[in-house]
């Protein structure tokens, strides 16, 4: 068996690929040799090796309509990340209905769309393809104040699980746990150095995520080197959340 991160001559689609961990996934994707597409819902200067398209996820009509122009463009599609996601900071209680709705739509409902629409494609094409969904530390764990996020993130693992087995053996689907991460918003969301200092000094590796090291578990999972690897939820959150009781004995 060939043992290689080399793709190239693959075409893949990486959405929300226009900046945080997308960004770093599609130019580590490009660095591998792979011919890259991103997706957001607006516009975006390409990044070098890709080519950028504006989509919004969560219209099915138009991820079909994204997903058909890149297979016929490109000629095919090999792998495709779905990156899009998130939600603001909202308590359960007073969140309404509509907030709900959306945040489910963005985190479950479009990844599934995406999906669906690559693997028509990827059932008819030699080699299959693989489709790597970046899920959330959150959907392990209490997620207070982002609750449905987090809901919908173990949706998604779960459904990555159910359709590894449908669409095999043609298709491969994995999911990627992802803790915390130093994006370009980290400081907004935390409230600077001192916080996101103490925040790392809470992770078992001492320290948040970069980017790219996210992307290197994409990377594999889209790669020759996982070919065996299906329905399987890997997780990267740098050894994750130890429980609160042991800082309370270690205070104590």
């Amino acid at each position: 068996m060939s043992i290689s991160l080399d793709l190239t001559g693959r075409v893949a689609l990486v959405t929300g690929g226009s900046k945080g961990i997308g960004r770093a996934i599609a130019e580590t994707y490009a660095a591998a040799g792979a011919r890259v597409v991103t997706c957001a819902r607006s516009g975006a200067a390409p990044l070098a090796g890709t080519r950028h398209t504006t989509c919004d996820v969560r219209d099915p009509e138009a991820v079909e309509a994204m997903v058909a122009e890149v297979a016929a463009t490109e000629g095919r599609l090999d792998v495709v990340v779905n990156n899009a996601g998130g939600a603001p900071y909202a308590l359960a209680a007073d969140a309404s209905p509509r907030f709900h709705a959306k945040v489910l739509d963005l985190n479950l409902l479009a990844p599934l769309l995406v999906a669906q629409a690559a693997n028509r494609v990827m059932q008819a094409q030699e080699g299959g393809g693989a489709i790597v969904t970046i899920s959330s530390i959150s959907a392990l764990r209490p997620s207070p104040g982002t609750a449905v996020y987090g809901a919908a993130k173990a949706g998604v693992d779960s459904l990555t699980a159910s359709l590894a087995v449908e669409w095999a053996p043609k298709v491969r689907l994995n999911s990627i746990n992802v803790g915390l991460c130093r994006t370009e918003l980290t400081d907004d969301h935390y409230g600077g150095d001192a916080q996101v200092a103490a925040i790392e000094a809470t992770i078992p590796l001492g320290r948040m995520a970069r980017p790219e090291e996210v992307a290197a578990v994409a990377l594999f999972l889209g790669s020759d080197l996982a070919s065996y690897v299906s329905g399987a939820t890997i997780a990267c959150h740098g050894g994750g959340e130890p429980p609160v009781f042991l800082s309370a004995l270690a205070g104590a």
